[in-house]
């Protein structure tokens, strides 16, 4: 018997912006939902939704991801069936509210899985870094002709330092395991045992600029953490290190990073986010050498985006069973996920 059969009373709708749908389901998983849950509509966006007060009086689930509705109080009124949100994206805190929270509605989200092409990212640019690629690929283009080569700190013996050992620090940390490198962390709410287990010397924030070659940022943006990285931090770093951030660029006073970089040209700062995102039209990382911009392209992308898809399939799959959700969210942990 399939999915179809089991729950043809579970009325369903797939609700985000069109171009996030094409990302994150397309037709391929759109089918499998349709197995799952009658589908009450083609997939709407949330504009759409708001005006079709017939489909909010039925849905009892939704599958969605970047464009998902508010779920406010009026929303949640005129949808009083609503059971279950499945979010095939990271952070949900743009739309659920206390009225979602205090009607304790199940809710999923695949953060986990966009955390999987971040750590693949930071794996790349951590090796790329060691071998000073970004110093030495564009001073090959500006001077048209291969620069001086500087202090190598290489793949061997080198310190590599991870700020924040959440789900991508971690991810981070495993997909190092194979090369010969001493990694550090500073993370003030991991333990000793936890740090024996993922095989990480637990420094403070200070040493963790002081002593590695590459530094690399995974704290999430909360108010407690604007501005956690300062130029002082910047001014620590060893001769040719390398800073990464994939973070969020609010973790870092950008002001005085930019200060720091524009006296040690020996440091290198790769930045995929920045604050304000992407910076303002004159700002000085734009032509820095030593800065290298990329637009925010750590997380999914493409076909990349299936993943958190596919998750949402196997959480809803888990959920209709009785079973554990791996990947709900409450309101407490909803507040920490950037």
């Amino acid at each position: 018997m399939g999915f179809g059969d089991r729950f043809t009373m579970m009325k369903g709708l797939v609700v985000l912006d069109p171009q996030a749908f094409e990302l994150i389901y397309g037709a391929e998983y759109l089918a499998e939902i349709a197995r799952r849950v009658d589908l009450l509509s083609e997939p709407l966006t949330q504009e759409v939704l708001v005006a079709r007060p017939d489909l909010l009086a039925q849905v009892e689930v939704i599958f969605s991801g970047w464009g998902a509705p508010v779920l406010d109080a009026a929303f949640l009124e005129a949808a009083p069936k609503l059971r279950a949100v499945f979010y095939g994206a990271g952070t949900i805190r743009y739309f659920t509210t206390d009225a979602f929270w205090a009607r304790g509605i199940t809710v999923s989200s695949a953060y986990a899985m966009n955390a999987v092409p971040v750590a693949e990212f930071t794996l790349a640019t951590i090796l790329l870094s060691l071998k000073n690629f970004w110093q030495s690929a564009g001073g090959a283009r500006a001077l048209g002709r291969f620069p001086e080569r500087p202090r190598c700190a290489g793949a061997f013996g080198s310190k590599v330092g991870l700020i924040s050992l959440g789900m991508i620090g971690r991810l981070v940390r495993e997909r190092l395991r194979p090369f010969d490198l001493e990694v550090l962390a500073y993370d003030p709410f991991m333990t000793a045992e936890q740090a024996t287990v993922l095989g990480v010397e637990m420094v403070s924030l200070d040493e963790i600029f002081r002593q590695c070659d590459v530094v690399s940022l995974h704290t999430p943006w909360l108010k407690s953490t604007e501005g956690m990285i300062q130029g002082r931090h910047f001014e620590l770093m060893k001769s040719h290190a390398t800073f990464l951030n994939t973070a969020r660029g609010a973790v870092v006073r950008e002001d005085e990073m930019i200060e720091v970089l524009s006296r040690r040209t020996d440091l290198t700062a790769l930045l995929d986010v920045t604050s304000p995102e992407p910076p303002v039209p004159d700002s000085p990382l734009w032509k820095m050498p030593n800065v290298v911009l990329t637009p925010h392209i750590a997380g999914s992308q493409d076909r990349e985006c299936r993943r958190m898809g596919r998750l949402m399939l196997d959480e809803f799959d888990r959920w209709v069973r009785g079973e554990n959700l791996k990947w709900a969210i409450s309101k407490e942990k909803a507040a920490l996920l950037a």
